[in-house]
């Protein structure tokens, strides 16, 4: 996504580089220890399998090239990393091939392959990459043993020398070792990951919570000296429409008045939420119960029922301890800017998780009109609005409140397609699990 606080597509891409560049390094140690290699032992530079080694590390080189190319013109990353990664298993296989097959060293270099793949694309990449490298493996030992190829080497064929049982028990050891590596790569990838997107919400909000520091106690100071004010404007409005004509002229401007004057009261009000929200109400609430309220209260509203869709993933038994109407209000501001956000009929998605860090991770996704570049440094900041009629307050008090309670929110968007905003909170034991 373009604008998001997480930067996977910057990280994603910054990877590929590196390994695009080790790759580069590899083609040049390669070179060189064949270099050194036969000269010490006074072998022709071109000899094989130094110039198939030579051809390979050219091939290498080359295909870097492309790579490069490719990420700077057409930007499909993903694309980008199941290819090449594919191609460097067909690399590896080449360099087993020309090094002795059955007896080449080089046969770790899968797990290598395999690795970078788990940082690239996670646990299924690397399982595919697997997979594809132990079947390569396999048909290439089984077709040197059944003479159907012949050894590049020109020592001997496998089936005169060595029983099958040994050639089936180094396949099945290549293939535990690949898928063993993959499985144990993918699981440490995906908690890096889950570790790096952590610290940088973290970041995010404690910035936030710094710049709002600063306007907490003059905030609190406006809101207080404007409600006093307000309450006696409004109760000297509604005595003198005692005395006025109901209908007239100065019945209906008194009506202005006294509608004004509410909004007034409910914008001081957010602003004492904001500026100092209580938890004193608190109690352990069943999140899956409480989300599935909030869902049905908005779409009853008539405003959102017929151009919503809304559907929800969510685990069972997660608890949290908040006060109710606060944890309404943070989802149903989340659920309300999805939906303005959308242009006709659109979806929204809500996903509720727990890990193993005593963290919940609640999600609202949506696909809507997005977050612009502008705005989305902006859109937690006291007053911010980009709507007409708003006060831009509700973000604000959505952070507010989920900081009160020693949790984090942040977003990713990408303008015309939508965003997702992630409230992380700290879960507290379900009854069923007491």
């Amino acid at each position: 996504m373009k604008n998001n606080h997480f930067h996977d597509n910057t990280d994603f891409s910054i990877q590929i580089k590196w390994i695009v560049l080790s790759r580069v390094v590899f083609a040049t140690i390669l070179i060189v220890s064949c270099l050194i290699f036969s000269s010490g032992e006074n072998l022709s530079f071109f000899s094989q399998p130094f110039l198939s080694l030579y051809n390979i590390a050219a091939c290498i080189l080359i295909f870097s090239i492309i790579y490069l190319i490719w990420l700077n013109k057409f930007k499909k990353e993903k694309v980008l990393a199941y290819l090449q990664t594919i191609v460097d298993t067909f690399i590896v296989t080449a360099i087993i091939f020309v090094t002795g097959s059955y007896d080449s060293m080089f046969t770790f270099l899968y797990l290598v392959v395999i690795i970078y793949t788990s940082m690239l694309l996670l646990q299924k990449g690397s399982l595919i990459i697997a997979t594809i490298s132990c079947i390569q493996y396999g048909i290439l030992i089984e077709l040197e043993y059944y003479k159907v190829i012949t050894p590049f080497l020109d020592k001997f064929y496998l089936a005169n020398s060595i029983d099958e049982s040994h050639i089936i028990y180094r396949i099945i050891i290549v293939i535990v070792a690949c898928f063993a590596v993959a499985i144990l790569s993918g699981i440490l990838a995906l908690q890096t990951k889950g570790a790096k997107q952590d610290l940088k919400i973290i970041q995010e909000h404690l910035k936030r919570v710094e710049k709002m520091a600063a306007m907490d106690e003059m905030i609190s100071g406006i809101a207080h000296e404007i409600k006093n004010p307000l309450a006696s404007l409004s109760g000297s409005i509604q005595l003198l429409r005692e005395d006025t004509k109901s209908g007239s002229y100065e019945d209906k401007l008194m009506q202005i008045i006294l509608r004004e004057t509410d909004r007034l009261k409910n914008i001081v009000n957010d602003i004492r939420l904001f500026a100092k929200p209580h938890t004193n109400n608190a109690v352990e609430i069943k999140l899956t119960d409480a989300i599935e309220e909030t869902i049905e209260l908005f779409l009853n509203d008539p405003e959102w029922n017929k151009k919503i869709s809304l559907s929800t993933n969510m685990n069972k038994n997660i608890c949290v301890f908040m006060d109710p109407s606060h944890f309404s209000q943070i989802l149903w501001n989340l659920l309300k800017n999805a939906a303005q956000s959308i242009e006709g009929h659109g979806e929204i998605k809500i996903q509720l998780r727990s890990a193993r860090n005593n963290r919940i991770y609640i999600t609202v996704e949506d696909t809507g009109i997005g977050i612009s570049q502008k705005d989305s440094s902006h859109i937690f900041d006291p007053f911010y609005t980009t709507k007409p009629e708003g006060t831009g307050l509700g973000l604000s008090i959505i952070h507010r409140l989920i900081d009160t309670y020693n949790g984090m929110i942040d977003f990713e968007s990408t303008p015309g397609k939508g965003s997702v905003f992630k409230v992380l909170l700290n879960s507290t034991p379900s009854k069923g699990n007491k």
